[in-house]
């Protein structure tokens, strides 16, 4: 069945005969859900926001880190909860890095999502793109640099959905409001840091965990990033995007209630535990046969 929440999401977690509530969507909603389950104990697994970090240190493969957060940033327009939205580079690639990504997104070709040249689609529908603007000017106003996009695109064919430039601001400070809330649309922040400590340090500053990245051809600095990062999934030189069915995927702190999609962990969350204990010695016949004599 399809609709939002309230007149069919919100029915369908409260009806007696759900015995099970699997939800995908923001935090908001997931503690709404949280505490309809709640009232009658039943099972109830929350994927929500994410607000997902690709670390760039210096040594990386920019060609391929550029691929990476190019996909992972606009790929889905940003509508995804395992997006690439914040991007933190490591000072001595930092200006080359914003340089070729900039220039890579302004080619992006933006349209219809069925036409195969097609790179970034439309926003879901009207409130999500007003939602994605809304957050450009809370951006300029904060005083990141906008130097990609930031535009409605409403002319010839895109009057048609609802479109708006990839947009990316730079020099972004990890507590700007860019940087700490899940926008769910094609903006990305691209923050500088000294190096891997001050890099981790700025992905966990947030209060969502669910997926991160690290480009690196260290492989202690990936060991590292991967004791270190506090996420439900790390990539090392891929994109922050995708996951693989038997994989358990989920996150941590506002991103979740600990329990996990995919793998055994999601047959684990729709099954009923039962322990049976069965004696097989003689002891109840023998009991039988003392009390008949």
């Amino acid at each position: 069945m399809t609709g939002f929440g309230p007149e069919v999401g919100t029915p369908l977690a409260d009806h007696a005969d759900v015995r099970a509530i699997s939800l995908t969507g923001s935090s908001a909603v997931g503690r709404i859900i949280g505490g309809i389950a709640a009232t009658t104990f039943k099972h109830c697994s929350l994927e929500l926001g994410g607000k997902n970090p690709m670390i760039v240190l210096d040594d990386a493969n920019l060609d391929l880190a550029i691929e990476g957060g190019l996909w992972g940033g606009f790929g889905t327009t940003g509508q995804r909860c395992t997006a690439t939205s914040r991007i933190i580079v490591q000072k001595g690639v930092y200006r080359e890095f914003v340089e070729r990504y900039v220039a890579r997104a302004k080619k992006l070709k933006v349209g219809n999502g069925l036409d195969e040249a097609v790179e970034m689609g439309p926003a879901i529908n009207e409130k999500q793109l007003q939602t994605d603007l809304s957050y450009v000017e809370i951006g300029k106003n904060e005083g990141a640099k906008l130097v990609c996009g930031g535009n409605r695109l409403d002319k010839g064919d895109y009057q048609h959905g609802w479109f708006m430039e990839p947009t990316v601001f730079t020099d972004v400070d990890p507590k700007m409001r860019i940087a700490q809330e899940e926008i769910f649309g094609p903006v990305v922040s691209i923050i500088p840091c000294d190096d891997l400590e001050d890099a981790i340090e700025i992905a966990n500053g947030i209060e969502y965990g669910l997926s991160s990245a690290l480009y690196t051809k260290d492989v202690n600095k990936a060991f590292a990033a991967i004791r270190d990062l506090y996420a439900g999934i790390t990539y090392i030189n891929a994109p922050t995007i995708g996951a693989e069915v038997h994989l358990p995927f989920g996150g941590t702190k506002a991103t979740g209630n600990g329990h996990r999609e995919g793998g055994i962990g999601a047959i684990d969350f729709y099954t009923e535990w039962k322990s049976v204990y069965v004696d097989y010695s003689d002891k109840l016949q023998k009991a039988q046969i003392d009390r008949a004599e």
